[in-house]
């Protein structure tokens, strides 16, 4: 008679089990996610005195940033003293004080970069991005800031981790004088806009002492050199210390309605008094209209 095969002796309540096949350890099939980083903090600087200050008061500690964000609309359309200070100037001081000035540009999809100028003067383009008078003194639509700025610094940060649930803080160098263009509700759900000038309570006059204080030359004012926002003063200067790039504005102009008149549109101006621009600064001694109150972009993403 073959052999009774053995059974597992009679377990008693509380013994060991010793008879159960260990316990397998869980080994996921994806790594486990890394939580996210801490939220993303930079400073959007347009170049003049209150980006400048700004960086100047992050050296010395005042302010928490030390990525500061340059979306340059172009080689070509940027003023050009505000190149040539940032290259000259604010870029090195931020490397010598462990601070970041990133440049960034408006990329095609084809991987090619786009220009404010270049879109205006672009072969059978009827695009006027920026704010330009029209003929009844009206300011016409413009997505110039949109596109060339808060945009191309939004593809930043959201490549850079920002999302609706971690928005980036970004820094506006908005002064105390000019509180009326603070307006968060403009804000994009990946970023979280703060005014840190608005918090130290610095006026715009207090920027070229900050600047001064550290050995660097006060920057020009930043805007694009065609930009219908300049005061006629700002032509005026432009048209005695740089003429060549007073007439090419003159000349932009000129494209620009040029084409309107073909497609049976009225002229429009780049200053609010219904004339070309060499009829409204014919000469930098004098003016024939007087200067224009102080104009300038709503959101402070330009003019600082």
């Amino acid at each position: 008679m073959p052999p009774r095969p053995q059974t597992a002796p009679h377990r008693r309540r509380g013994d060991p089990d010793i008879h159960r096949a260990p316990r397998r350890t869980h080994h996921p099939r994806r790594p486990a996610r890394k939580p996210p980083c801490g939220p993303l903090r930079a400073f959007s600087f347009g170049g003049g005195w209150q980006s400048v200050a700004a960086l100047v008061l992050a050296a010395r500690g005042d302010l928490d940033f030390d990525t500061f964000l340059f979306a340059n609309v172009g080689d070509d359309s940027e003023n050009p003293a505000t190149l040539t200070y940032l290259r000259r100037h604010a870029i090195p001081y931020a490397k010598a004080h462990n601070l970041t000035i990133r440049e960034l540009r408006r990329i095609r999809r084809d991987g090619s970069i786009e220009t404010l100028y270049g879109r205006l003067t672009r072969e059978g383009s009827r695009s006027i991005p920026i704010p330009v008078r029209m003929s009844n003194g009206a300011p016409g639509t413009r997505s110039c800031t949109a596109d060339f700025k808060i945009r191309v610094i939004g593809r930043w940060l959201k490549a850079h981790g920002a999302t609706a649930t971690n928005p980036a803080t970004i820094g506006i160098g908005i002064s105390v004088d000019e509180i009326h263009r603070a307006n968060t509700r403009r804000a994009e759900p990946y970023e979280r806009i703060v005014y840190p000038l608005l918090d130290l309570g610095i006026r715009r006059a207090d920027c070229p002492r900050i600047i001064r204080s550290v050995g660097l030359p006060v920057p020009p004012k930043s805007a694009c050199w065609f930009c219908p926002f300049h005061r006629l003063t700002a032509w005026q200067d432009m048209r005695r210390d740089n003429p060549a790039l007073f007439t090419r504005a003159c000349d932009l102009e000129t494209l620009i309605n040029t084409r309107r008149a073909t497609l049976g549109k009225d002229p429009v101006y780049l200053t609010r008094h219904n004339t070309p621009l060499a009829t409204a600064v014919p000469n930098a001694d004098t003016l024939p209209f007087g200067d224009d109150p102080e104009s300038t972009c709503d959101t402070g993403w330009c003019f600082t």
